[in-house]
């Protein structure tokens, strides 16, 4: 017999998780503050391009994102079946691309570490390069090539997982304003700013950036901060850029319904979603210098979310050893989107005592504790 699941917070790792555990046969419910997706969840490119993203060393972090890649492909099936609903998903492949000589050993080095966990990684040079992607820069020297890296559209995406998790029959609650953990020894008890009152065997905190909120009810160290990404997006021709594009200054990332979005510039600013012209031109003080067709363009919608970062960069995902009663999902940062997938699956896993898929000591929520 399943458990009855409380889910604090429904952004896209919260959704993902009260998806899977449901379809496992516990019994979900989700409390959000605001809107589901409505903070780092809707606010996202979408892309799933750990070989990318992650270029120093095989550390568990990117095992992480390297297992929640390979799970996509079904996963995304899953959620449109379920939900009945479609949203973009396009294996478009990305190129890392590079200007100068001195940047080739370091696509070198990561094309040799990367292959040994089956990236299908290849340097592209000069008209090779620009054969693929031919709007590119011809200041571009060369480019590593990865075909298995996707994107998806981020809030369709949400709106589908919710759809789906609705379905599957967890109940969601939000504009709840705030939501307080107000027990948990012999059952979890959360108690929303109305009054109402959510109980349940078990608590999975996914709430981001405000799961630091926890700090003094449970005695614990919970470094996770809010850092603003600005994002904007352009008007383009379907199929006038190819893959998802990286340089060490952003990323672009075409979108089937012919829009480039360009992101992400990051700063603080507490819980201040404002997008600022500052923000904004440091996007476009760089993204002609990769495409310069931008040049002429004018973004057509700018915007900002809360990306939830920890003080060592990965997430908190785990139970608490004196406190079974409570899991942690919390603190992914940009990868929330990429990484959806495979926390559901931890979370699912560790409910029903299950072997890890993926080790989770460097991810402890009492790691800074």
């Amino acid at each position: 017999m399943g458990e009855r699941i409380v889910v604090l917070g429904g952004g896209i790792i919260g959704l993902a998780t009260a998806f899977e555990c449901q379809r496992r046969g516990h019994e979900v419910v989700v409390l959000e503050k605001v809107a589901c997706g409505g903070q780092a969840s809707g606010a996202a490119a979408g892309m799933l391009a750990p070989f990318s993203e992650i270029g120093e060393d095989p550390d568990d972090f990117f095992r992480l994102c390297l297992e929640s890649l390979k799970l996509y492909p079904k996963w995304q099936k899953e959620v449109k079946e379920v939900s009945g609903m479609n949203f973009e998903y396009t294996n478009s492949g990305s190129l890392h691309c590079v200007y100068h000589e001195a940047d080739l050993l370091a696509l070198e080095t990561r094309q040799q570490w990367q292959g040994q966990f089956g990236a299908k990684a290849e340097i592209l040079y000069g008209e090779d390069l620009f054969k693929l992607e031919k709007e590119l820069s011809r200041d571009m020297i060369a480019a590593m090539y990865y075909p298995e890296e996707s994107h998806v559209y981020a809030p369709d995406y949400v709106k589908a997982l919710e759809e789906g998790c609705r379905k599957l029959g967890v109940k969601i609650y939000d504009y709840l304003e705030e939501v307080t953990l107000h027990s948990w020894q012999s059952e979890i008890t959360m108690v929303a700013k109305d009054g109402r009152t959510f109980s349940g065997d078990r608590l999975v905190v996914s709430n981001g950036a405000w799961a630091k909120e926890l700090e003094t009810v449970l005695d614990l160290s919970i470094p996770v901060y809010p850092i603003r990404g600005q994002i904007c997006a352009y008007n383009i021709p379907v199929g006038k850029v190819k893959h998802i594009i990286y340089t060490s200054q952003g990323y672009l990332v075409p979108k089937a319904n012919g829009t480039l979005v360009n992101g992400a510039s990051e700063d603080i600013a507490g819980f201040n979603t404002a997008v600022t012209e500052k923000g904004i031109r440091r996007l476009t003080n760089w993204n002609k210098n990769v495409l310069p067709f931008l040049e002429e363009e004018v973004p057509f919608h700018t915007w900002a979310g809360l990306r939830p970062a920890t003080q060592d960069g990965y997430p908190l995902i785990g139970t608490l050893s004196n406190t079974p009663e409570i899991i942690f999902a919390a603190g992914h940062y940009r990868n929330g989107i990429l990484l959806s997938p495979v926390t559901a699956h931890i979370v699912a896993d560790l409910l029903d005592k299950k072997q890890e898929i993926v080790p989770l000591t460097s991810f402890s929520p009492e790691r800074f504790s």
